[in-house]
């Protein structure tokens, strides 16, 4: 730290702390740090504000921790690299490996060179240079280099494991489409990862519809969706998308909704800018927030993932288009782009012709759409061609739930006829037992039972065992 300021005047050891304490057993890092004062004092005329970064280093993976300068200790960004950096923010590096930062970072550049067993001058800034080195120049900041056994550990020698908000990333930069269905609970979301799909959401209407009921106007509340979330993260590995609604309140509960599903598993959140009472999609009489309203919903849902120290893919959804105009949604998508969503959604776009005029707001931020079965505003198109058009996310909100109830009402009907399911809709008890898991359940199972003793006892020691068990 430069001019004597100490870390516990800038409240840095605790962020130090929890930085060291977040990374996983494996990871022997060097941690270098870099506090730059800026040329004005803090708001409360205190100690002047600086611009600490924080760089780890892996064998395989580099982590970058910077912290804005608009609010020092408190956006703390990540930047994950395997050969050469990638965007886990985007915004914040490139594929190239420009950090374009926020604020008091805009400028910093990152070397593109940077990689395992590399000595690289990663920033230079104001004059101020930091050298970052790898595990070989480890011992130059006080740390010892980890053994060449550690150097190709992996995920079966104790690594850490993929979050899956990283599998979402990862599948939100592979080329293609991703399909997605929509999940109401832990069964649907089982049978979803059975069928390989690569991740699922998790919507607000399913969940009110499964388990309460009700139809999706905002009566179901945060703590039945991360509830109901906590089941369905627990059942599969696969990302789950989930739908945040309006952030169910203020701007801090928008905060608290984004801390919240991100200890509940979720991979992502969507965050729309409707009004309270909302309305579910593509249903008349939607109305949406101002303009700094929606726009501010996302900048806290940005603010809390980053003073969470954990990662979770924000989509920026607007209902602008149906409640406003076509102009209007698109002006707030790129908003949403600006403060940092990391997908964009426009609900109810009503032709092809507005899909590709979507397309072309923001190009480099990955695009979403609802294809709402049964019918909507939006037109009824293949993957195919939606991939054509260029949308990396599509949502099938309806299928699961709306074939549930239609299999759910043959069945009711045939049982009030006094009749049983047909064997074409029903399935067999061996099938349930193995979406179910029976199978892998009695398997595990037989590892905990104690086999019984093969060895021959004396005829004391059995006449004492009789005695005992009478007694």
């Amino acid at each position: 730290l430069e001019n004597g300021v100490g870390a516990e005047t800038l409240g840095l050891g605790r962020r130090i702390r929890d930085f060291a304490c977040s990374s996983p057993p494996s990871f022997s890092s060097c941690c270098c740090w870099l506090a730059r004062p800026r040329q004005h004092q803090s708001d409360t005329g205190g100690e002047p504000r600086m611009q600490p970064l924080a760089i780890a280093h892996h064998a395989r993976v580099s982590k970058v921790a910077a912290f804005s300068s608009s609010s020092p200790f408190a956006s703390f960004k990540f930047l994950d690299s395997g050969q050469g950096f990638v965007g886990v923010r985007r915004g914040f590096a490139t594929q190239t490996g420009m950090l374009l930062g926020r604020s008091g970072l805009r400028g910093w550049r990152m070397s593109p060179s940077l990689g395992c067993g590399l000595q690289t001058r990663l920033f230079q800034a104001g004059g101020c240079a930091l050298d970052i080195q790898s595990r070989e120049g480890a011992a130059a900041v006080g740390e010892s280099a980890a053994p060449a056994s550690a150097q190709s550990a992996g995920p079966e020698d104790g690594a850490a494991v993929e979050s899956r908000a990283a599998v979402m990333r990862r599948l939100l930069a592979s080329p293609g489409i991703q399909r997605g269905p929509a999940c109401h609970n832990a069964l649907s979301a089982k049978l979803c990862e059975k069928m390989n799909f690569g991740y699922v959401f998790m919507n607000g209407f399913g969940v009110a519809a499964s388990r309460l009921a009700l139809p999706d106007t905002g009566l179901i509340s945060y703590g039945e969706m991360a509830d109901q979330g906590r089941q369905l993260t627990g059942a599969v590995s696969i990302p789950v998308i989930a739908d945040g609604e309006t952030g169910y309140g203020t701007l801090l509960n928008v905060k608290r909704t984004v801390r919240g599903y991100i200890h509940t598993g979720f991979a992502g959140i969507v965050l729309e800018d409707q009004d309270i009472p909302r309305a579910c999609g593509h249903t008349p009489g939607r109305k949406v927030v101002s303009r700094e309203n929606a726009v501010a919903r996302i900048k806290a849902a940005v603010d809390a993932r980053e003073e969470s120290f954990k990662d979770i893919v924000i989509v920026g959804r607007t209902d602008a288009r149906q409640a406003v105009s076509l102009d209007e949604a698109l002006w707030r998508v790129q908003a949403f782009a600006d403060a940092g969503a990391d997908v964009l959604f426009i609900d109810a776009l009503a032709s092809r012709d507005e899909m590709h005029t979507f397309m072309k707001v923001a190009p480099g931020v990955p695009k979403m759409l609802n294809m709402l079965e049964g019918g909507g505003r939006t037109p009824l198109t293949s993957s195919a061609i939606l991939e054509e058009i260029g949308f990396k996310l599509v949502c099938y909100p309806l299928s699961l739930i709306g074939v549930s109830i239609r299999a759910m009402r043959a069945a009711l009907h045939a049982l009030k006829s006094g009749r049983i399911p047909p064997p074409s809709d029903l399935a067999t008890y061996e099938d349930l037992k193995n979406v179910l898991g029976f199978n892998e359940y009695f398997k595990e199972e037989q590892q905990y039972i104690t086999p019984p003793s093969t060895g021959t006892s004396s005829p004391d020691s059995k006449v004492t065992s009789t005695a005992s068990v009478k007694s």
